[in-house]
């Protein structure tokens, strides 16, 4: 089997599908550049030579797009951790792998950052001070920090209606993320709500998800929602510093005046915390409570707000399908461990690519199974032929394991993993004794995983059948695009199973439609 035919597949259909994704956003033309000459590299190679087009293309993959996407997923949670100092350090080292998109510039940011953090905020506003400038997005940002550090919402918020004009503001999603602060900070709520239904899709055009639940979260605290402000910071913002948190749940309890020790949690929390920027924050907040949204907002801010709410919830029950850092997903890290101790276990007794190893250790052979051999059915979905197969399946867990772990729950997920992976083997064995070709030999996790990939597809179609969600609707499209990539993939490479992988799909969908029929009943 050349599995340098199946690392080309996953290089090019990954590179593929991030530069689809990144390629409106004004915000990730270097990614776009970057998945597109990867793309490029590796298919003219493969015309060329498939092994070499393999190796070049898997490489430039892994140093160039999969690496920095891990590596700046992580900066981003430290720094919404307020971790500035980690933040920077990782940030120094990636950026030489991705110069571009603001990622050059991210450390002195940050820096800034931490310097203002620790108090210094004299030597944090000298380091912002030579970039001060509206003609580039450096400059604009580093202005906008400035007025950020030490609260002065009223002066941003003039600066930005004065010197950013609107074509430039609707293209960064940072700068309407300190916009729309601004206008909540100083009681503007329904500027900040028309602000927001203005520049939502702009914010998810950026690539990045968190800038655009900040804004929502902002929203939602200052026009007195503090369940759904909860909502988020368990949800999308789970990552964010425990100690924003707070403020920013006390700042909803304000506005919404449900609690009249509000104002007493924010005085303690002041006296807690040594973060200068926070303080300042806390300080404004204070001696500038938030508006009350009953007499502030319109009929049709209100009416904003409601589809707002509803957005949100969609996006809890539909929000983004794929993450590099996942989280919450034991089962989906039980199942790639044990995927691995197989895979060592094959090393061990006499190599992975040892056909009669394999076939020792459960490998699928359809006339064994007919002879009582069932237990085949089962080990064959753990076992893998060669580094690259099992790579290639375990990226994919990973990717596409923990929506459905979250979204349907641990022993509903496991159902299905292991229900599509045997299913698919017992009828793959069932075809093959009807074709008359008992013999063939078949293992890997592929159809346990297309089963994942079919679950997705059905949480998508019921969000979209009976929640009539738009979102839903999106990411329905979008699968069903990979999907038909899969599969040409999969009738280009003969070396892989297109029957098992449409099996385990199609099983992955129907259980996944049965026990949602189940739940509603329920």
């Amino acid at each position: 089997m050349n599995w340098h035919h199946l690392l080309v597949w996953l290089v090019c259909l990954s590179s593929l599908s991030f530069f689809i994704r990144t390629l409106l956003a004004p915000h990730s033309r270097g990614w776009s550049f970057v998945s597109g000459a990867i793309l490029g590299i590796t298919g003219g190679l493969y015309l060329v030579s498939p092994q070499w087009a393999g190796i070049v293309g898997g490489l430039l993959w892994a140093i160039f797009l999969l690496l920095p996407l891990m590596g700046f997923a992580q900066v981003n949670k430290l720094i919404y951790q307020d971790r500035f100092r980690d933040a920077r350090r990782w940030a120094t080292l990636l950026r030489w792998l991705h110069p571009a998109d603001g990622w050059f510039e991210q450390p002195m940011i940050l820096s800034a950052l931490e310097m203002g953090q620790q108090g210094q905020m004299t030597q944090a506003i000298r380091s912002l001070r030579p970039y001060e400038t509206t003609s580039i997005p450096l400059g604009r940002n580093a202005t906008a920090l400035l007025f950020l550090m030490g609260a002065r919402w009223a002066e941003l918020l003039h600066w930005i209606q004065t010197h950013v004009p609107e074509t430039v503001l609707v293209k960064d999603p940072h700068l309407i993320l300190y916009y729309l602060r601004a206008l909540g900070e100083v009681g503007d709520l329904n500027g900040m709500l028309w602000g927001l239904e203005r520049y939502e899709r702009t914010l998810e055009k950026g690539g990045n998800p968190i800038p655009l639940n900040l804004v929502r979260m902002f929203a939602l605290a200052f026009c007195g929602q503090p369940q759904e402000v909860e909502r988020l910071l368990n949800g999308p913002l789970a990552a964010y510093s425990p100690r924003v948190k707070v403020f920013w749940r006390i700042t909803a309890e304000m506005a919404a005046q449900s609690n009249p020790k509000a104002r007493h949690k924010l005085v303690r929390l002041q006296h807690q915390i040594n973060d200068n920027v926070l303080q300042s924050a806390i300080a404004w907040r204070l001696n500038h409570p938030p508006a009350n949204p009953r007499t502030t907002l319109t009929d049709l801010a209100w009416q904003m707000l409601d589809r707002l709410k509803s957005e949100i919830h969609q996006e809890v029950c539909y929000g983004n399908p794929v993450t590099f850092v996942p989280s919450r997903a034991s089962i989906t890290y039980s199942l790639i461990g044990l995927n691995v101790l197989v895979f060592l276990v094959e090393v061990i007794l006499g190599g992975s690519q040892d056909l009669d190893t394999l076939n020792q250790l459960g490998a699928l052979v359809p006339y064994a199974v007919v002879k009582g051999e069932r237990w085949r059915l089962l080990a064959a979905n753990f076992l893998h032929y060669g580094y690259l197969h099992l790579f290639a399946n375990m990226i994919g867990l990973y990717l596409l394991g923990p929506f459905v772990e979250s979204r349907l729950g641990r022993g509903r997920y496991l159902f299905i993993y292991l229900g599509s992976g045997i299913g698919a083997m017992f009828l793959f064995s069932a075809i093959a004794i009807a074709q008359n070709d008992p013999y063939q030999s078949l293992v890997g996790a592929s159809a346990a995983i297309m089963g994942v990939l079919g679950a997705i597809v059905a949480i998508f179609l019921q969000g979209w059948l009976k929640d009539n969600s738009p979102i839903a609707a999106r990411r329905l499209r979008l699968f069903l695009v990979i999907i038909g990539l899969q599969i040409t993939f999969d009738l280009i490479i003969p070396e892989v199973s297109v029957l098992a992988h449409v099996l385990g799909l199609g099983l992955g969908f129907t259980l996944t439609m049965l026990l949602a029929q189940k739940m509603g009943k329920g």
